[in-house]
């Protein structure tokens, strides 16, 4: 009977606020019906105006942590988010390599929806040329993959070139998040490269709000659940874009500013919303 249940984890940093990295996660994690272990690699203490101060882990105590995970749990499937420097990024490779947790679904946390760098450059380095080939789905926004492939993404036939071109350089599949900039946009589209070969558009409205923050570590943690489940990576991507479409349109109030999204939109439909 042990370790029958699904298990899948999560590797990265704790948002205080609980509205992104592991707390973001593992609200996706438990709504799909997973059991989510967790890796922690740094704490952030901040709220919904901004981030105030934060720490990284030292790097014997993650090691402790994937030992102490390999040695009782069986994960499934794992992800990772925002990874602070270079060191971090080279010790998370290094440990995963080392032990068998399952599909990896990278997150490539390096520059924000608005298009801002949020690591430094030779962390970024690590992350583009040593963690993501490593991936068995890759998941940038807009933003991020134009950084990783040099080409601006303004048409369709871009945006797909660039999806082939990150699959050439090792991940196996590729979903590209669509940028969500444009207030009179009606729809977001990603588009999704598999590593048999088939591609396809993924399309969502488009819900003005503030009220967004975890969105991409949403997004990764449930194809993270649904491969850890059993499902295909194309089924997985499916429920992810539609599960996080549901929580961004179904808003919750907590906060002053910049919000979370709403894991439980999905579910349960509370009267006060």
């Amino acid at each position: 009977m042990a370790n029958e249940f699904p298990q899948v984890m999560t590797i990265g940093g704790t948002d205080s606020d609980g509205s992104a990295g592991v707390q973001a996660d593992l609200h996706s994690f438990f709504m799909r019906g997973v059991y989510g272990a967790t890796i922690l690699t740094a704490a952030v203490a901040g709220n919904s105006y901004g981030i105030q101060d934060s720490m990284v882990m030292p790097l014997p105590f993650i090691d402790a942590q994937f030992k102490s995970l390999a040695a009782d749990l069986h994960i499934r499937a794992a992800k990772t988010g925002m990874l602070a420097d270079r060191a971090l990024v080279q010790n998370i490779i290094k440990n995963w390599q080392q032990y068998d947790f399952g599909a990896l679904v990278v997150d490539p946390v390096i520059i924000t929806k608005h298009g801002a760098m949020l690591l430094e450059q030779d962390a970024y380095d690590a992350v583009k040329n040593e963690l993501i080939s490593l991936a068995t789905v890759v998941t940038p926004n807009h933003y991020e993959a134009e950084h990783l492939t040099g080409m601006k993404l303004d048409t369709d036939a871009q945006t797909e070139a660039a999806a082939h071109q990150l699959q050439d350089s090792g991940a196996k599949n590729i979903v590209l998040k669509g940028a969500h900039d444009d207030p009179t946009q009606p729809t977001v589209r990603d588009f999704v490269l598999l590593e048999s070969g088939k591609s396809f558009w993924l399309s969502e409205p488009y819900h003005a709000t503030d009220r967004v923050n975890g969105t991409g570590d949403t997004l990764s943690a449930v194809i993270t659940a649904e491969i850890g489940k059993g499902n295909s990576v194309e089924e997985a991507i499916r429920i992810a874009k539609r599960f996080t479409n549901q929580a961004i349109g179904h808003p919750i109030a907590v906060g002053h500013q910049y919000g979370p999204i709403n894991h439980w939109a999905n579910k349960i439909v509370y009267p006060q919303f």
